[in-house]
């Protein structure tokens, strides 16, 4: 089933990974949502992407150095449109999500964390409507060993002989290659070995045509999911 999730929320126009940019995605039609969550100095899991607060706050330091609390101090913003916004825990994000009819990409930005996160998800009974995900393969390795009955998604770069073993090798739900390299070959080569397909890195309007027009069957993660909507719309 194709979805349409909202990278970060609509982090095109909203401070991304805040309440805002996932409330903004949802209205604009998104029936999915992608963030990214790491865990504080303290043990919080918050939702974040970068290591570093640097690029989308008013603070700067490595995430993994600063407590929740003293996360709270700093203002996430979005400077294109002149929005702002707070950092969000994982907890408070599912209040809030945990009974829409939404599927959730979650990814594990930081080794070591997927045991609390799916004991998190557990609590708001999400595993139906969740995908780990990760670069780190190594830690869908410890997903899987915790608990083999959540949907895993692999983000890579390409299509490759050793990525295809590494999804079996875990019993993922989804690959998940990089949007720009795709080739219909590649979905090909999926779909053969069992995986469904959600493809990233849709940062322009030429790779979000290209990813479409390749009708990739798991969906796209986006950072402007109004535009996605409309273009599928325009496609019929």
């Amino acid at each position: 089933m194709f979805i349409t999730y909202a990278h970060r929320g609509a982090s095109e126009y909203y401070p991304e990974n805040t309440l805002s940019s996932f409330y903004a995605g949802v209205d604009m039609g998104a029936d999915g949502i992608e963030t990214d969550v790491q865990k504080t100095k303290d043990g919080v899991l918050v939702l974040f992407h970068d290591d570093t607060v640097d690029r989308v706050t008013d603070g700067s330091g490595d995430v993994s150095d600063f407590t929740y609390e003293e996360l709270m101090q700093l203002t996430v913003k979005n400077e294109k449109y002149n929005r702002t916004d707070k950092i969000v825990t994982l907890e408070d994000f599912l209040k809030y999500i945990c009974w829409r009819d939404l599927t959730l990409a979650l990814e594990l930005k930081d080794e070591g964390i997927a045991a609390d996160v799916i004991d998190m998800l557990n609590r708001y009974n999400m595993k139906d409507k969740t995908i780990i995900t990760s670069f780190i393969y190594s830690e869908l390795v410890a997903a899987y060993e915790y608990a083999n009955d959540y949907r895993l998604g692999y983000l890579y770069v390409h299509t490759t002989d050793e990525t295809i073993a590494q999804l079996k090798a875990i019993n993922a739900f989804q690959a998940c290659p990089e949007a720009r390299y795709l080739e219909k070959e590649h979905l090909d080569i999926i779909a053969k070995n069992g995986f469904g397909c959600r493809t990233w890195g849709i940062f322009n309007d030429g790779i979000m045509r290209h990813a479409a027009d390749l009708e990739v069957e798991g969906g796209m993660t986006v950072n402007f999911p109004d535009k996605l909507l409309e273009y599928l719309a325009s496609k019929g």
